[in-house]
């Protein structure tokens, strides 16, 4: 089984973004979070990280073309205005699990907006870095339970 874990803007400054909200963990302990739950559920991940919307956009139509069973996004401030990320991803078809690190509907008003989870078939919210394994787990469930 192979997933496609995609991260958007600003998450590559994990720890030192506002580590009272997003916590104080950095990117490269999300790396080794997904490294051990990969290894546990043999499963392949291609994990990618950009600031730029055009990239995850491309990414989500590499992950069909390269056959991804799933894609795990966590889309940063693009679940609030990414329409090309909502059509990319209701394009491909592919199961995805929308994270974010904190709960957008607990927070400013702007933030309860998101096209992201509108196609995404989980949403996982509120739960740290810890949100990226459990996302892992129900797509690696979903696609036991297709064979």
């Amino acid at each position: 089984m192979k997933l496609y874990v995609l991260n958007g803007p600003n998450l590559n400054l994990l720890g030192l973004r506002e580590p009272t909200l997003y916590g104080k963990e950095s990117y490269e302990d999300l790396l080794t979070l997904l490294e051990k739950t990969a290894k546990e559920l043999g499963v392949e991940l291609v994990v990618r990280q950009s600031n730029h919307e055009g990239d995850l956009v491309d990414w989500i139509a590499e992950a069909y073309f390269q056959n991804a069973d799933g894609i795990v996004i966590n889309p940063g401030a693009y679940s609030h205005t990414s329409i090309a990320l909502y059509d990319a991803i209701l394009s491909v078809g592919i199961p995805t699990a929308e994270v974010h690190l904190t709960n957008p509907d607990e927070r400013e008003d702007f933030r309860k907006i998101d096209y992201v989870g509108k196609v995404a078939k989980y949403r996982i919210c509120g739960k740290g870095q810890q949100g990226y394994a459990e996302a892992i787990k129900l797509l690696v469930k979903d696609h036991e339970n297709k064979d």
